[in-house]
């Protein structure tokens, strides 16, 4: 449980609760019982350091199962993302945590004063792929 001490960032949070996400998508390919049992015990730590106040059971398990339907959701996606591309699971899964911490560094960056303010690669969405510059979407809105 977070004490009223914690210097973290929500980028920190976010990040944590990402690769999280990605560590359940990844049991759940392996296929592995005492990985899913990690990555269970691992979605039970991130909830504990992540809350103010204890949660009520219910609340504990609900969010839980939110984490485990993420991580079900993440893994599907990334199977059906190695198919197309004809790259590995584990490549792709690789990838999504490449990018949450590629992400958590930028808002570290830009927190941090960094000369360019983190913003040399603001547009930057997935680590995978070309920036995304809002120029190039021409007079469209951005509703």
């Amino acid at each position: 449980m977070t004490d009223d001490n914690d210097t973290r960032r929500p980028e920190q949070d976010a990040a944590r609760l990402g690769l999280v996400v990605v560590g359940e998508a990844a049991a759940l390919q392996s296929g592995d019982e005492a990985a899913m049992d990690a990555s269970e015990e691992n979605i039970r730590d991130a909830v504990d350091e992540l809350v103010d106040v204890p949660l009520t059971p219910r609340q504990e398990e609900v969010v839980e199962r939110l984490a485990q339907a993420g991580g079900t959701l993440t893994a599907g996606l990334s199977g059906a993302l190695a198919a197309q591309t004809g790259n590995s699971v584990d490549d792709v899964l690789e990838g999504a945590a490449r990018s949450i911490l590629w992400q958590e560094r930028l808002a570290q960056q830009a927190d941090a004063g960094h000369p360019d303010g983190g913003r040399a690669e603001a547009g930057r969405s997935d680590a995978g792929h070309p920036d995304t510059r809002p120029e190039d979407h021409g007079d469209r809105d951005s509703a």
